[in-house]
């Protein structure tokens, strides 16, 4: 494995990369990027001994969440592992810790804030940790959205549905509009019970679960699909298409699982004789349609603890997960390899590394809270409305 040199490029950045690099504040965004006091150096000899540390110093203060796409630096001081649902679940069961520590990416932490009591401080150890998919549906382009299906005639025959990966502010809008959450493991249930609600179903903010969970699931065709773009006038429809269609999908995807091909697919049965092909329904269509078996991080975890030694697995999700997962394994004699040749970590979620870790958690050892993630109290309202919906789905 080789990593590129880095070059000098003559060229201004963007306000965009600006903000990737966190240089740059967007209120717009669901990203923060201040980080206040002075980080470790990553090269400090220190720094495990320093977490374990400040997290015995606090004791039962505080509980700490790690994403399973997070780092082993990281995800070794994680008192529980799991998705961001799970993690915002678990964080609610402790209500005892006054600081829950979020190891992920920021519309997982606010799900966290949502979900635990008023007396609870969500910490995110780094603003910087955004989602690019959560990112690509604000609430200004969604409230465009909502009068362009107005204008149309059928906002009142249309149920939203929004994945967990969403910002505070979409889940909000989805409750107040009579929708519901979903997660990648019910977003089948999710869906029906849209559809008894109503004829359409607007789905938020990632196209690709949408479109395989309508197609692949439940056995409607690509032409019951249409794709949003809010960067098109009207969303790139005509009126006539949003009457006809079922699924209105937004024009969202995660920038990892979206680099998946048809050619990935291809390649590693080329490769590796007699493999099974594991994928996440965050990939492409035409990726989930060639692939043995399709599901959840925790379908993913499960399929692989269930097979049978020696067997062989590509797995089409995030590379941190994918490699700790092969560790875990290996003893076992099963072959598990990362579907795709380039290497690709989810570089938001990487952004919580061990120094971000080691000065959180000393801040709050100190007495002093930093990053917390808070969510006003009209948004909160209508997200846990519709996350209600979501816990109560048959």
């Amino acid at each position: 494995m080789t990593t590129a040199q880095p070059q000098e490029l003559d060229v201004q950045p963007t306000p965009l990369a600006l903000l990737l690099l966190g240089r740059e504040a967007d209120p717009r965004s669901e990203r923060g990027v201040e980080c206040p006091g002075d980080l470790p150096s990553p090269s400090d000899p220190d720094l495990v001994a320093r977490a374990r540390a400040a997290k015995e110093k606090l004791g039962d203060k505080v509980f700490v969440l790690g994403h399973h796409y997070q780092r082993d630096e990281v995800i070794q001081f994680a008192d529980v592992t799991g998705d961001s649902f799970k993690l915002a679940r678990d964080a609610a069961a402790r209500p005892e810790a006054e600081y829950i520590v979020f190891c992920g990416v920021h519309f997982m932490a606010e799900s966290a804030d949502i979900l635990t009591s008023a007396d609870q401080k969500v910490v995110l150890p780094d603003l910087a940790a955004g989602c690019s998919m959560a990112d690509m549906a604000t609430a200004e382009q969604v409230a465009e959205c909502w009068d362009v299906l107005t204008e149309a005639g059928i906002a009142e025959q249309v149920v939203p549905v929004s994945y967990m990966n969403s910002s505070a502010d979409i889940k909000a809008f989805t409750g107040k509009h009579g929708g519901t959450i979903c997660t990648s493991s019910n977003a089948e249930r999710a869906l029906n019970w849209a559809f008894e609600q109503g004829e359409k179903v607007l789905f938020l903010p990632d196209q690709h679960l949408g479109r395989n969970t309508a197609v692949r699931d439940m056995g409607m065709s690509l032409e019951d699909c249409v794709l949003y773009n809010p960067h098109k006038p009207n969303g790139g429809l005509t009126a006539e298409e949003l009457r006809a269609a079922k699924m209105i999908l937004w024009r969202g995807h995660c920038s990892v699982h979206g680099r998946f091909s048809l050619d990935s697919v291809n390649d590693v049965r080329e490769r590796i004789p007699g493999v099974n092909v594991l994928v996440h329904p965050e990939c492409r269509h035409e990726v989930v349609a060639a692939a043995d078996y399709v599901g959840s991080t925790e379908y993913i975890i499960k399929t692989l603890e269930a097979a049978p030694a020696g067997s062989k697995w590509a797995i089409g999700t995030e590379l941190n997960l994918v490699r700790r997962l092969a560790n875990r394994f290996a003893s076992e004699g099963k072959e598990i390899v990362f579907l795709d040749k380039t290497v690709c970590f989810c570089s938001t979620m990487n952004r919580i590394d061990l120094p971000h870790l080691v000065w959180a958690l000393e801040s709050l050892a100190e007495g002093t809270l930093v990053n917390r993630i808070e969510v006003d109290q009209e948004t909160e309202a209508f997200a846990k409305l519709a996350l209600e919906r979501m816990l109560a789905l048959p």
